[in-house]
């Protein structure tokens, strides 16, 4: 039986849930309330020391870390591996996954300093939100998102990310210029691991950062949309209500997002 240890809108989650359901595997869910903390309980620190989502449980063993997941479930059940057979297209599979890590990391930012910024700071007092702080294991990351709640889009932590968004949406055009997919024309395990963060930040309300840009990713993103993983993984966990209010308050931090955007891309250019 495979449980999955995972919360509605968690970025990594629904990276998971695209695989489980790109490969028809079926599969128990255990949402967690992310707000509430629940993934710092005793309980469930035992499954997962870094009080992340999701963690996966396959007749008893444990596994941990959305990439490494993904990897685990594409050799589960009778449909085709999502792992490119090609060795080129599988090592560029794999440095896509490698760089899941620094893509999640800018995800994270671009979350916390716009949409969920709002909401923590209109919920919770100063008190409940360095409580919540406190519980976080990793203390880099706890700085990270104290950072991002005081200052918002203004965080040094967003002109860094932007470089790693930058060679995203780069690498992303060059190779859909070549192939309909990131590597070949098949849906492959890199488009699953990195449509989760593109549709973030779309949900977010900041399509322009690729709309002029790099053009390609938004048809990429859209063919992604149309799949029927995408209803598994994401629409029935994440209601119309709940994305409407996300893209409605990203909107409200695009001009100072775009103004940002538009300062670093220039920058790059000289």
């Amino acid at each position: 039986m495979l449980k999955l240890y995972n919360a509605g809108v968690s970025v990594c989650s629904v990276k998971v849930r695209l695989g489980l359901a790109e490969k028809g595997l079926d599969w128990t869910d255990v949402l967690l309330a992310l707000q509430k903390g629940d993934q710092h309980a005793p309980e469930y620190l035992k499954l997962n020391p870094n009080g992340v989502v999701p963690t996966l449980v396959h007749d008893g063993m444990v596994v941990m870390e959305s990439s490494v997941i993904l990897e685990y479930i594409d050799t589960l059940g009778d449909q085709a591996r999502l792992m490119p057979q090609d060795t080129s297209a599988e090592v560029t599979t794999r440095i896509w996954l490698l760089r899941c890590l620094s893509i999640h990391a800018a995800i994270n930012t671009m979350t916390f300093a716009t949409a969920n910024r709002d909401k923590i700071l209109a919920n919770q007092t100063a008190e409940q939100i360095a409580a919540s702080i406190a519980k976080m294991p990793n203390p880099a990351a706890a700085a990270k998102r104290r950072n991002l709640l005081d200052h918002g889009i203004d965080s040094d932590h967003v002109a860094g990310d932007f470089f790693t968004l930058k060679r995203m949406f780069d690498d992303m055009e060059e190779a859909l210029s070549q192939t309909r997919y990131l590597t070949g024309d098949d849906y492959g395990l890199a488009d699953v691991a990195v449509l989760a963060y593109v549709d973030r930040l779309d949900r977010l309300g900041m399509a322009g950062l690729w709309e002029t840009w790099t053009p390609a990713v938004g048809a990429w993103l859209k063919a992604g949309q149309k799949r029927p993983s995408y209803e598994r993984a994401l629409d029935q966990y994440i209601t119309a209500e709940e994305t409407a209010d996300t893209r409605a308050a990203g909107a409200q931090h695009w001009p100072a997002v775009k103004k940002r955007w538009d300062a670093f891309l220039d920058a790059s250019k000289s």
